[in-house]
């Protein structure tokens, strides 16, 4: 999977974009907790008052916290506020206050302000108790009091510091700045109604954020994952193209379509979740555990319940299901397989009955899809649930084991909320780390299977230095002492072919079936590369050249005619593009494919189905041969191209073909011998092995293949009669 991502090596900007906006989000997400805990915390339950470090006190107050504290937190106190005079006072936004000077607090940080904190609170818990001590030590004081306010007394005169938690002891001292502000003066209420309007507007400001870039992150993310599916398919494409049939049987049709479709998509919907999941989750997952750790420690070891939970899910959920997972493709690849054959073969398989048998075979293949997905995606239905349950669960514990915490005055409510809140993204954050793995062993087999064809080497390479032709040899096709084996083939198919097809002139090939006449000829354009010795063309080896050099000189037309969707006109140009209407109509005018092209009612516009289906065997193959005529080409190669056509039409377009290609060199395989009487070379071959040269005369004479062929195909009349239409000729 790895390798693929040496696509992306130019797309380093959004990747680095995609990391950033993921950082940024990941510590938007781990902050707002915070500010839940604080809204319940300090908004509603202080009443907006965040600490125990006032912003403002009497100066009475403020000298006796002083004596209660140790003389360095006393010179700290000292040092953070300000003494107001009654001048300055009236002047500041706290007027309304008649009664005397006050101590206004400085900018301090946030590390002295909490150092204050704790040392103000325990010494306003002290200062709280003494007065509490006084009220009750007054009997008409004590009479006027409420039963709860003669109980919260009775706490605070017999309340302790040394075994309460510093978060408690400072929301405990709260009450006392609460009273403070208010014999100053101040309105707590619009305290507490600023509080919470800021706070919330903070939350709205990060959830806007997070929106922000959740969605950017998911545009590039898509962007990113359709650039690498598009530059997957460039490449596949042309490794593809590149293929020699050699490579070509490695790979069914079917499959190779499937690793261009199927894997390539598979990949992408990967590559889309992998940066949002690998990058996101690991940062949501540490994140939380570092704030849970800051939050409350005691409480951990109920996230550490979850997360075992959920890996346990997960194992079982690898064993089971993932097995499945790395034979999907490989029963997709087979669905492909079976209905292209049966398409293809469409004809075949209605002539010979055998419908119900092809029906079965797709069905057999259907089915086993079918039940991969269904045995998958049913063992996918039950993650989630499942992991619903714990989170479910485990906010249980937590809210439980909480409750205790709180009730034992080690824990506020807002803390408990924020506890909950970050377990809930630690146990997220494993669950999206479970999806990736979940999906991984898919897009891992799809990888491999595109990387398969990617890293397949390629048996033929254009040259590093390649040369030029010789124009003084212009059309000359010269074998040297050719030998061929098929790759993984134990013997070879050609032995010592040593022939030359002189440039401007016809070289026929003829011999029984598996002779070796197509594969002798489609080592020319490099179809396969010779196993020993060396073709030359224009008097250079045609492997010291580039493959598209020698292609320009060809006009091939293959045994089996293949046309392109389109039309007429569009699969004459295919090998010239630049070619004129004329020249096209000339080309179908050699070819003797101008009458069925007339006859059309959009003629030259005329379309054509996919595979040329839509016309017939001989008029497919007229058309092939009409393409290749049309490029104009220096070598034309024939390969059994005329077996579709009657003799008539196979004499007239010869006939043309010798008259206005004169000074191209012709290449005819043949099964006829009435094809190639007019060649001014023959070449006949036997298993692999040229057993006659000459023309059709000289081998009547000389060659017992040639004559047992000829013998076979035509009567000694019918061999007259084609030796004056060629002489005729």
């Amino acid at each position: 999977m790895l390798k693929l991502f040496r696509y992306l090596k130019k797309a380093y900007v959004p990747v680095i974009a995609i990391v950033l906006l993921l950082i940024l989000q990941a510590s938007c997400d781990l902050t707002l907790p915070t500010f839940t805990s604080n809204i319940v915390n300090v908004g509603i339950q202080q009443k907006g008052i965040e600490d125990a470090v006032p912003d403002v006190m009497r100066e009475e107050t403020f000298l006796a916290l002083k004596s209660l504290m140790k003389q360095d937190d006393a010179d700290d106190m000292e040092d953070a506020y300000k003494l107001y005079t009654k001048d300055q006072v009236k002047d500041s936004k706290y007027k309304d206050y008649k009664d005397g000077r006050l101590y206004v607090r400085r900018y301090i940080s946030k590390k002295d302000r909490e150092h204050l904190d704790t040392s103000m609170s325990k010494a306003m818990l002290k200062l709280s108790a003494q007065m509490a001590k006084q009220i009750q030590a007054n009997p008409q004081v004590a009479a006027s009091l409420s039963k709860s306010q003669k109980k919260m007394m009775a706490q605070m005169k017999n309340m302790d510091t040394k075994d309460m938690p510093d978060t408690i002891i400072s929301q405990a001292a709260i009450s006392f700045v609460t009273s403070e502000y208010k014999a100053i003066g101040l309105d707590i209420d619009q305290m507490q109604t600023h509080y919470l309007l800021v706070t919330g507007a903070k939350m709205i400001g990060l959830a806007f954020l997070i929106m922000a870039a959740a969605v950017s992150v998911t545009l590039l993310s898509a962007r990113l994952a359709a650039k690498l599916s598009r530059i997957l398919r460039e490449k596949v494409f042309e490794k593809v193209m590149s293929f020699t049939n050699s490579e070509f049987d490695k790979f069914s049709t079917a499959s190779l379509i499937t690793r261009s479709t199927n894997d390539i998509q598979q990949i992408q919907m990967f590559m889309t979740m992998v940066f949002r999941i690998v990058v996101y989750a690991p940062l949501m997952g540490i994140g939380g555990i570092f704030k849970v750790l800051t939050t409350n420690a005691k409480m951990t070891w109920t996230i550490a319940i979850g997360v075992i939970a959920i890996m346990l899910v997960i194992f079982v959920l690898f064993k089971v299901a993932m097995p499945k997972f790395k034979i999907l493709q490989k029963l997709i690849d087979r669905l492909n397989l079976v209905t292209r054959e049966i398409l293809t073969g469409l004809s075949v398989i209605r002539a010979f009955s055998t419908e119900k048998h092809e029906e079965e075979r797709f069905d057999k293949a259907n089915m086993d899809l079918m039940k991969t997905n269904l045995f998958v995606n049913r063992a996918m239905t039950f993650m989630m649930p499942t992991m619903m349950l714990i989170m479910n669960g485990l906010t249980v514990l937590i809210v439980y084991a909480g409750a205790s915490n709180i009730d034992a005055g080690k824990m506020q409510v807002g803390d408990l909320m924020a506890f909950i809140q970050y377990a809930m993204q630690i146990i997220m954050a494993f669950l999206f780390i479970s999806m990736v793995s979940i999906m991984m062993p898919r897009a891992q087999v799809a990888a491999e299977r595109v990387n398969e064809i990617l890293d397949m080497e390629v048996m033929i390479k254009d040259p590093e230095e390649p040369k030029e032709f010789l124009p003084e040899k212009k059309g000359e096709v010269e074998f040297k002492n050719v030998y061929f084996c098929y790759p993984d083939a134990d013997e070879a198919v050609l032995h010592n072919i040593s022939f030359t097809a002189p440039a401007g002139k016809t070289t026929a090939f003829i011999g029984s079936t598996g002779s070796g006449k197509s594969t002798l000829i489609n080592l020319i354009p490099r179809f396969f590369d010779v196993s020993r010795g060396s073709i030359l063309v224009d008097g250079v080896d045609i492997r010291d050249v580039k493959q598209h050099d020698l292609c320009e000189k060809i006009g091939y037309v293959p045994q089996k005619g293949v046309l392109f969707s389109g039309t007429i006109e569009s699969n004459l140009k295919y090998g010239k593009e630049d070619a004129t209407i004329d020249e096209v109509k000339r080309a179908a005018r050699i070819a003797q494919a101008t009458d069925f092209i007339e006859e059309k009612e959009e003629k030259y516009d005329s379309p054509i189905a996919q595979g040329g289906s839509n016309v017939s065997g001989g008029q497919k193959q007229r058309l092939s041969i009409a393409r290749a005529i049309a490029k104009d080409p220096e070598i034309y190669i024939f390969d059994d191209s005329f077996s579709a056509l009657d003799y008539k039409t196979d004499v007239k377009l010869r006939s043309e073909l010798q008259k206005e290609t004169n000074g191209s060199t012709t290449l005819i395989v043949a099964q006829r011998i009435s094809t190639i009487l007019h060649a001014d070379q023959i070449i006949v071959l036997d298993e692999g092995n040229i057993v006659g040269k000459g023309t059709h005369e000289e081998l009547l004479n000389t060659c017992p293949v040639y004559q047992q062929i000829a013998k076979s195909q035509l009567s000694e009349d019918d061999l007259k009669k084609a030796r004056e239409v060629s002489d005729h000729e």
